[in-house]
């Protein structure tokens, strides 16, 4: 059931990308008349008496007006944002090999904000600890900042790599 969690491009009826989601959730919009598959990937999906191709890239049959959208701070934002690398050492990981680090300290009143929070591995954050990255002897890879409408495009560029059917999406 793996198959089920890939990602799934989601375009707006005017073909805009708009997000990227599990295939089970495309599934479900183009089953529901919502959707329409405009790709397939090669696996399928089988049912008791059917089976069905999985979709890659999907289109909404009606136009969605998409606010300017503003992510969540939430820890699965900061490590997609980071792109799940350690922002000290650069070490790429997943999400159990890696933890946010507050680049002020919150002991120095430091915030919980997009600007200073970052992806840290485990053993960069224990060395840090109670110290500004100066401090401690560490330089920042890129400077914090919010989640934005380019942050989400580039992380659909970078899901694409593997999927060479997204890519007439998403206007290289």
């Amino acid at each position: 059931m793996v198959r089920l969690h890939q990602p799934v491009l989601v375009l707006n009826a005017s073909y805009e990308p708009i997000n990227v989601c599990a295939a089970r959730r495309a599934v479900v919009l183009v089953l529901k008349g919502v959707a329409s598959t405009e790709e397939l990937s090669p696996h399928m999906l089988h049912a008791a008496r059917q089976q069905f191709p999985l979709p890659s890239v999907i289109r909404l049959l009606e136009y969605r007006r998409i606010p300017h959208q503003t992510r969540a701070l939430s820890r699965k934002n900061i490590l997609m944002r980071d792109r799940f690398t350690c922002q000290y050492c650069q070490r790429t990981g997943n999400s159990a090999d890696l933890t946010l680090d507050h680049v002020v300290p919150r002991s120095r009143n430091g915030e919980s904000s997009w600007e200073n929070l970052v992806a840290c591995c485990h053993q960069c954050n224990n060395h840090k600890g109670n110290r500004t990255p100066e401090e401690a002897g560490y330089k920042l890879a890129r400077l914090p900042r919010p989640f934005s409408l380019h942050t989400s495009r580039q992380l659909m560029r970078l899901l694409a790599s593997g999927d060479d059917q997204w890519r007439k999406y998403l206007f290289y």
